[in-house]
């Protein structure tokens, strides 16, 4: 007994028809009365009677139709319950943060779309303390992440880059002519932070913290378009990565001393399951930024 066999016979037996079953599956009568005849000897029972030109069922046949259509249903259910289960294997759920998602994620996923084009990366930007909770809850199966994350070894980790941060400032902003800056030279300026689940926002507080430094906190944005806007006026400043800056041709970016870097790379929980997409995915990561950490 096959599957096929049973589909067949039992396609047959609702249309009370070989020959319009035989249309129904693309295949030729021969091949349906040749099933339903191999199944009727497997098991020794008469299947069919026809009467008045109509395919009946024998009593022994509806009984046999009812458990293979049951058979059948349940090959399709599984079928269909392991193709959504494939293509959701296939979706990688990855956390950005705003800033670094917008100089270290187009190119990245263009290359990997042209390369892997069945494997759908769905990304949602938030900050690395939010993402990497969210990893731990199993809601993003990775993130992209500031390395200087507390409690970072918690999880599975890939460094990919190291980003410098600059100031930066509009025209006629009062620093606009400094080659360089330290965090010294920023007391008192009025400063535009990321959002607090920033881990560079907590970075910069500690150093600030730490050499009595009080810039004035105006705003806590990670959005590049209202800090923008912000900048405009002429009055405040912001931290910026290095490679940001070249999309931004208005703003000037202005290196600090000593350097303020950011580590960036992918976190992934410990000890859960590893779909095929997101293992291609850490893979290609490793060898698009040409690193390799463990």
């Amino acid at each position: 007994m096959t599957l096929a066999q049973l589909r067949y016979f039992c396609t047959a037996a609702r249309l009370h028809s070989i020959t319009q079953a035989a249309d129904s599956l693309f295949v030729t009568q021969p091949t349906i009365s040749i099933a339903i005849r191999d199944l009727e000897k497997e098991f020794g029972i008469p299947l069919f009677a026809h009467k008045s030109g109509r395919l009946q069922m024998t009593e022994e046949g509806a009984l046999f139709y009812e458990k293979a259509s049951a058979i059948l249903a349940m090959c399709d259910e599984l079928r269909a319950e392991y193709s959504v289960m494939a293509a959701h294997k296939s979706r990688v759920r990855i956390g950005i943060p705003p800033l670094l998602s917008t100089v270290f994620f187009p190119d990245l996923l263009t290359a990997f779309h042209k390369e892997y084009p069945d494997i759908w990366l769905e990304l949602q930007e938030f900050g690395s303390v939010r993402a990497c909770t969210l990893v731990a809850d199993e809601v993003l199966d990775a993130a992209l992440v500031n390395m200087e994350m507390p409690d970072i070894e918690k999880y599975k980790t890939l460094t990919l880059l190291t980003e410098p941060l600059y100031f930066a400032v509009m025209k006629g902003h009062p620093l606009e002519h400094n080659t360089s800056l330290s965090l010294k030279d920023l007391d008192g300026q009025s400063l535009i932070l990321y959002n607090q689940d920033s881990v560079q926002n907590q970075i910069l507080q500690t150093r600030f913290d730490a050499q009595n430094i009080y810039p004035r906190i105006i705003l806590k944005s990670s959005q590049i378009p209202t800090i923008i806007n912000f900048l405009r006026s002429g009055s405040c400043g912001c931290f910026l990565y290095k490679d940001i800056l070249p999309l931004l041709p208005e703003v000037i970016g202005i290196p600090l001393e000593p350097s303020v870097e950011t580590k960036a790379g992918l976190v992934w929980k410990r000890g859960r399951y590893m779909s095929k997409g997101l293992e291609t995915f850490i893979s290609f990561c490793k060898e698009y930024y040409g690193d390799s950490h463990p």
